[in-house]
Order: C-alpha cells, then structure tokens, then sequence
C-alpha cells in the first residue's frame, strides 16, 4: 500500500474511533461556518491529490506533485479577499479552492481535474502544464518551484502605490489590495527568493509603500534535504522592514487568526510582512517520489500521525462547529463526487498538434485608447532647449532619450527602471533629464538587483503599467534571465493568453567599446534572448533607427502585449563620423514623432548586385564603411541591417537580397550560436544565391588595445567580400 493510501485508511478510522491528535483549543474570529468550508476545501484538496495519483497510474494524468498537508492554506485564502492577487507556491491548491468560495460562479474541482487529465478544455493552461491558477480568481498561473516568482510579486506590489498616484489605463489592482506570494521552506533558500525579500525590504525601509504579504509554507524538507530546525524563524523573525507572523498550519483556528493579523498589517501599513505556516509534506514530494528512501519510516509515520485534517475534525468538534461524523460524511462524499467528476474529465479533449500547443506563445492585442501624441505645449515644457537642438543631427544616446521623453508624455503608464537611469541619467546619458520631467515615480532608481529591476517590471505589467526595465549592460542580464524566460514569456502560453507581460526591456550591449570594461561591460552573446518563445529582439545601428523602432517596440508592448527586448549597440550611442573625422555621417536628425519603422521591416543602404551584405548593429556601420571602399574596388555592394533579431524577418531578408550575386554575413555575435547561424540557414533553405559569413570568434572580449581582436572590422568585411566576389564560390 502506497502512502497515499495509508494516509487515507488512517484517516478513516481514527476519525471513526474518536482517536484525534492533541492540540491547542480553537480560538479566534474564524467562525463555525468559515471553519467548515476551510475543512471542505482541505477534503477537495485532499480527494484531488489521491485521485491525481489514481489518474496518473491510469496513463489519464501527467502530474502529480499535490498539496496534502498544505491544507492549511485555505486559511490563509479565506483571510484575504480575492481583489489581492495571488502568485502561488505549487503545493497551494487549498488556497485555490478556498478562494473559489469568495467568487460567484465557479466549478473549482472540475477546472483542476481538467488540469490534471492535461485537457485542452483546462480554463488556464488549455492543457500545456498542471498549474494552479485563474483569471476569475486573481491568480497567475506559474511552476515555478524555486520561488521566482517572488520578484515579480514585489513589483505587482509596488505598481499598487504608483497606480494610485498614475493609474494605468488597463488598472487591475484596487488601491487597498495587497499581493500575497507563498513559497516552500526550501526555495527561501533560492538567490530568487533572497533577491525578493531583500527589494522588498530595501524598499519599505525608504518609505515606499510595499503592500505585500510573503507566506512561507515549511513543511522542513525540500525534495530529500532537510532544513535545519528554526531555520526559517532564525533567518525572517529580525528582518528590517520586514514584521514577521508564525501560525501552526495543522491548527486552522490559528492560520486564520494570524493570516488575518499578517493581512491587516500590510493592508493598513502598506509594508511587507513574511507569514510563517508550519506545515506537513504527505505522500513524498511527487507521484514516482518514495520518502522512504530518504527518511525513516518512523519519521514519516509520524508526520501522517500529524494529518492537518485529523487536526481540523477535532477542532471543529470542540468549537461545536461540526462533529466527527459530519466531518467523515463530507469526507467521504468530496471523494465520491471528485471520482464521478475525474471520469468525465479524463474524456475531455487534449492538445495534439505543435499549433495547438503554441496556440498562445504571443498574446492577444488589447484596445487600447488612442493618442494624437503629446501636445506642441507638453513637448515645449518637457525638453525646453532640446527642441532647438532637434533642428541639427544628433548622436544615438540623445535621439533615444529624445524618444523616451515623447513615449513618457504621450503614455501615462510608462515607467523607467533600472540601476542608475534616475539622477544620474544612465551610464551613458541615455536618461539623463527623464527624472526631473517625469519625477521619481516614473524613472526609478532600483538597487543593484538584476532580476529585481526585471521582476519590478514583470510585476507592474500585471497592474496595467508598461514598464521599461533598463540592464545597464549585457553581460549582466545573464544571472537575471529566468525572469524573462521562466516568468514573462511563459506566462500568457500557460494562461492562454489571461495574463500578459507587456513591456519594453532596454538593454546596452554588444562590443566594439575601445579599451573599456572587457567582457563585463562588452558582451556580443544574444543567443539566450533569440532562445525565448515570443520575445521579440530588436536591434538599431543608428539614432534615427533607435528612435522609430523604439516607438515600434512601445506600440507592440502596449496594444499587442508583448514582450520585447531593445538591445541598444553601446560603442554606437556617441558615434559622429563614418568615413572620416569629422564627416559627421552617422548623427541623424531626430524623426518626428509619428514616424515608426514597422516590426519586421529591414533597413537597406545601396542597390548594388554584386553582393549583399547582411548585419546588423555595430555590424551596419562597419559595413557601411566597408561599402565605399569595396566600390571603389570596384565591387557593388548593398548593405542589410535586418534590425529585428528575434523573430528573423525572413521574408524581407529574402526579399532585401533578391537580384545580388552574392551574400556576405556579417556577425558581430559568436560563431557558435550566433545570429549568423540562422541567417545562414534561412539563405540555404530559401535562396540559391551563395552565400558566406564573418562571425566573431568564441572568445570573450578582452580590455586594452585588443578591445575588437575577436570581432569583425572594416578591413575584415572587405576582405571577405573580395573572397566571396571574386573567389567564384
């Protein structure tokens, strides 16, 4: 007999022979009513995770990590109301059902086993995962399991106090909602979860308001390693900035009274608060998971002695709020009427083809209210001086700060954040000025925290606002990735589309910066970025380019939802000349606001039919300096800047090289994973024009006179070309 079985056989008959574990008397504000519908939510709870397993054994289910002795949680749900947006901790499904009895309308135990049987049917997932989550319920689905989605929670949280001060058009969070995340004692362990804590607590110590609830369900164990006893009291009870509760979760009594005292000081503080559940792990961590193989079988027999349920009969007796056979008969009918249920699921529909599963990789466009753009009188006040200084060409940095500035003023629900883009306007000037326009609410100085200032942006698009997270430089998105993979672009797949992550990630990057910072401040690996289903890449060369396709990235952000991420070529941001000092070929003047470059539109200098040269970047510029020389070699080149990385824009790449003898790309990414592999690809399957590539090495970039060793120059693009146009490839 496997655990789950015993649990249940033990139930059974301790509650038939009135034999019921010790513990406190009930006590509290939860009344008898309440307490009932907590205990029938931890019998779903329970008949859900016995039947999972039933399922899965049957080849109908998929996935069986379950929530017994969590059943707590649904105290914790029943404190809270269900305007309080909730990101989940995977064993949480007694929060979820409880919260289904504060909104009308819902068939909470046939919307899970739908995600058990893995259904198309499944109202969150449409059968891509067994996740908790609903729209109805204020709840976003995750699987995180090492508590990543804790940053995003902290800037769900934030984005509350700034949605009153600015609300966002698409507001979803009322002003006296708080947001509640839990996780398990193990993933408080997670440089994630550290990260979280650590903004939160950065941020309430300044003043700022901070409306969130952490719960922290420690069962003692994560998957087979223990967590030292007193750990997570040890580690949260001193925290500054940070008031800390412990309740008993076996005792629902206290869970509701302490859940309601933690909920209402954050509510009214508007400051953190970390909620310690003691809690219980049945079964093992997940179906094919065998506790006895880990643990002694007299240490599990006595956390099953422990069963939270067992605990619950016995307090609602002494309560008089409901007796043991009451409590056996709701038992017993929760699991007959969840098999009856989990038979018609299983004969729902399922996902079988590759279009069916990527149906929601992007999310749906949203209406958005239209704008004529900022006023000739907002324009006037915003950049003052500037305005004259748009009459003349300009470098990139300032043509992107320009376009930041009419974005800001003609979209109320943008904010900036990252490391250093407030007083000190950017490493490299890039948003210098936005503070004093916008104000601090709107360009926010973040602390030195990558995945916070990604997670604060993930958060704040679920409240309405379209934040523009800044990295400061490539190489230091790498410790921060998950939050764009495992977070914001997984959600609307996981949700069908509910919930989205609308922003704008603006990150400098790439090389080519003369003696400075090596492979710190110099990074030309976007593999990671092309890698993300439904991220879109883009990519400028010059300050006109960066302008129209930073408005391009803010219109698909906005009204389609997605997310994207603008590299920003950092050696090109001050770059004047092209050919010669002081020719003053790459400043461009500043476009007018209207003008945009479309989303998948590529830029194309010459019509030479010789060769086709294919880049993008720092790519475009060297490329253009290697066209003249090349003509004056005799050689008629075009130049491509495909701008868009990710998705390739394949047809007008084909289209762009249409009638060249010959196709030159040139990479300033690495050899192994770079740009130039797809690009490759894309021209052998679709064209029958030869075709070569000049990559940078797999190398990282080193500081000194070195700087640009390992990618390629001018003289090494003309001297491929030269190759590839006379050599007769």
């Amino acid at each position: 007999m496997d655990r789950a079985a015993i649990v249940h056989e033990n139930f059974l008959r301790r509650v038939a022979e009135g034999n019921l574990p010790k513990g406190g008397a009930p006590g509290g504000p939860l009344s008898s009513a309440e307490a009932v519908s907590i205990y029938r939510s931890g019998c779903l709870t329970r008949a859900l995770d016995r039947t999972s397993r039933a399922m899965q054994a049957a080849g109908q289910g998929y996935y069986t990590i379950g929530s017994s002795g969590h059943e707590g949680m649904a105290a914790v749900a029943a404190a809270l109301r269900p305007t309080d947006m909730a990101f989940l901790h995977y064993r949480d499904a007694a929060f979820q059902i409880q919260r289904a009895t504060q909104v009308p309308g819902q068939s909470i135990a046939w919307d899970m086993l739908l995600s058990f049987a893995c259904s198309s049917d499944d109202p969150i997932s449409g059968g891509r995962h067994k996740v908790l989550g609903s729209k109805a319920l204020n709840i976003p689905p995750q699987t995180s399991t090492i508590a990543s989605h804790l940053p995003k929670a902290v800037g769900a949280a934030y984005s509350i106090g700034l949605a009153k001060r600015h609300p966002p058009e698409h507001k979803t969070l009322p002003d006296e909602a708080i947001v509640m995340c839990s996780f398990g004692d193990a993933s408080a362990n997670h440089s994630t979860a550290q990260g979280a804590f650590n903004a939160a607590q950065w941020t309430a110590y300044q003043s700022v308001p901070m409306p969130l609830l952490f719960v922290c369900e420690d069962n003692g164990i994560g998957i087979s390693t223990k967590t030292p006893e007193g750990w997570i009291a040890a580690t949260f009870a001193d925290r500054p900035g940070l008031r800390y509760f412990a309740c008993d979760g076996l005792d629902i009594y206290d869970t509701y009274r302490t859940a309601r005292e933690a909920a209402d000081f954050v509510r009214k503080r508007r400051k953190p608060a970390f909620l310690h559940v003691r809690t219980i792990r049945l079964y093992g961590h997940a179906g094919a998971d065998m506790p006895t193989s880990y643990m002694a079988r007299e240490e599990i027999e006595r956390e099953e002695a422990n069963d939270p349920l067992l605990h619950s009969v016995r307090l609602m007796s002494e309560a008089g709020a409901l007796t043991p056979e009451q409590a056996l008969a709701i038992y017993r009918d929760t699991e007959q009427r969840v098999e009856r249920i989990a038979a018609e699921a299983v004969t729902r529909p399922r996902l079988k083809t590759a279009a069916e599963v990527m149906e929601h990789l992007i999310p749906p466009p949203r209406p958005c209210r239209p704008t004529n753009g900022p006023t000739a009188e907002a324009r006037e006040q915003a950049f003052g001086s500037d305005l004259k200084a748009m009459a003349s060409p300009q470098i990139m940095s300032r043509l992107i700060n320009w376009a930041l500035t009419d974005l800001m003023l003609a979209h109320g629900e943008i904010a900036l954040m990252g490391e250093d883009v407030g007083r000190k306007g950017g490493v490299y000037g890039v948003t210098q000025k936005l503070m004093t326009r916008f104000g601090r609410s709107r360009v926010i100085d973040t602390l030195l925290d990558e995945q916070a200032i990604l997670g604060l942006g993930v958060g704040m698009a679920h409240n309405g606002f379209l934040p523009m997270p800044e990295i400061q430089f490539l190489a230091y998105l790498h410790n921060a990735e998950d939050q764009l993979r495992g977070e914001a672009a997984t959600l609307p797949f996981f949700s069908k589309g509910q919930f989205t992550n609308p922003m704008v990630v603006r990150i400098a990057g790439l090389g080519y910066q003369k003696g400075f910072g090596g492979h710190f401040h110099n990074d030309n690996s976007v593999a990671v970025l092309r890698d993300i289903p439904g991220l879109i890449l883009a990519c400028p060369s010059n300050g006109a380019d960066a302008a129209m396709m930073l408005r391009e990235c803010v219109r698909l952000a906005r009204e389609e939802q997605r997310l994207v991420v603008f590299l920003e070529p950092i050696a090109l941001y001050p770059m004047r000349d092209l050919h010669e000092a002081g020719d003053g070929g790459w400043m461009m003047h500043y476009p007018d606001p209207s003008q945009h470059i479309p989303f998948g539109e590529v830029g194309r200098h010459g019509d030479g039919k010789d060769l086709a040269i294919l880049t993008f970047g720092n790519g475009t510029y060297l490329s253009r300096q290697a066209q003249k020389r090349l003509e004056d070699d005799g050689i008629d080149a075009r130049v491509i800047d495909i701008r868009w990385l990710s998705p390739l824009p394949e047809q007008a790449i084909v289209a762009a090289v249409e009638g060249c003898r010959k196709v030159l790309v040139v990479d300033e990414t690495r050899r192994t994973g770079g740009v130039a592999e797809a690009l490759m690809a894309l021209l052998t399957e679709r064209t029958d024009v030869p075709h070569a590539r000049l990559t940078a090495e797999d190398s990282f970039i080193a500081t000194g006179p070195a700087y640009g060793a390992t990618m390629p120059s001018a003289d090494d693009i003309v001297a491929a070309a030269r190759d590839l146009v006379r050599g007769g490839k």
